[in-house]
């Protein structure tokens, strides 16, 4: 029985050692410079962020992109051109996640630090152009991160969309921010998207999210039984964490922010 506990010691050593000696690996992303010709034609630039791990690309982030491609028509209605361009969070390697677990412990710090760099650069080339920052869960906690770094900014705007209960948030009038109905309707421009108070991620609901948690690898299990293709993190389904465009605490509200601020 020594034996064993001095080998999980040894082993927790190790893997301490490992996840804090482990080199950094930044993933590629966008260089502003190279995005000068591309947006010269667009008015209005997002920059889009996954959920998760954040190198969810847009063609197959089934949560956020149908609410990106809502704001794509909404703004084309308008007469207005928009880009959206990726940003990867965290490389798809172990070494990569290892850097994003990092990352979220520190509130993204090292990550929203690139981004707002990068938005400053383009905002600063276009100052006749809008930014709206866009991002879903992880993604909203790290524009959250990212907005406050360049908050004076009066070009640059956020789209949060289920923002975990623990992430730091930041106040700022170009936010868009939906507080739980029982604290009250305040229709100002602090607002952040949170399904109307039912998103237990954001809320906090330890109990619920526990329960999730527990249910997921028997999902996953079952899925792959089943033959279909469902990954873990699909498994995790906490309960109002799902947000849809067509949903009157979703698409209506971000269309109301855009008029306000765009119009």
């Amino acid at each position: 029985m020594k034996k064993i506990k001095n080998l999980v010691l040894i082993l927790v050593l190790l893997g301490s050692l490992f996840f804090v000696f482990t080199p950094e690996v930044i993933p590629e992303n966008f260089q502003p410079q190279d995005l000068l010709e591309i947006t010269a034609d667009s008015d209005i630039i997002i920059i889009f962020n996954s959920g998760g791990w954040g190198n969810t690309p847009l063609e197959k982030a089934e949560d956020l992109a149908p609410i990106i491609e809502g704001i794509e028509k909404t703004l084309k209605d308008w007469g207005y051109n928009s880009l959206v361009i990726p940003y990867i969070r965290t490389e798809n390697t172990l070494s990569g996640k290892i850097t994003g677990v990092k990352d979220f412990l520190s509130s993204f710090k090292s990550s929203s630090e690139i981004l707002a760099e990068k938005v400053e650069f383009l905002a600063e080339q276009f100052p006749d152009k809008k930014i709206i920052m866009a991002g879903l869960s992880n993604g909203a906690a790290l524009v959250d991160e990212t907005i406050e770094e360049i908050s004076e900014n009066s070009q640059v705007y956020a789209i949060e969309v289920g923002v975990p209960f623990w992430a730091e948030t930041f106040e700022s009038e170009n936010i868009l921010q939906l507080p739980e109905r029982s604290e009250g309707w305040r229709r100002t421009n602090v607002l952040r998207l949170n399904n109307d108070g039912k998103d237990s991620l954001s809320a906090g609901e330890i109990k619920t999210l526990i329960l999730s948690l527990v249910k997921a690898p028997f999902k996953w299990i079952l899925a792959k039984a089943n033959g279909q293709n469902l990954t873990f993190s699909q498994a995790i389904r906490v309960p109002g964490h799902e947000y849809f465009w067509s949903s009157p605490e979703v698409g209506p509200q971000v269309v109301s922010f855009l008029e306000n601020k765009l119009r």
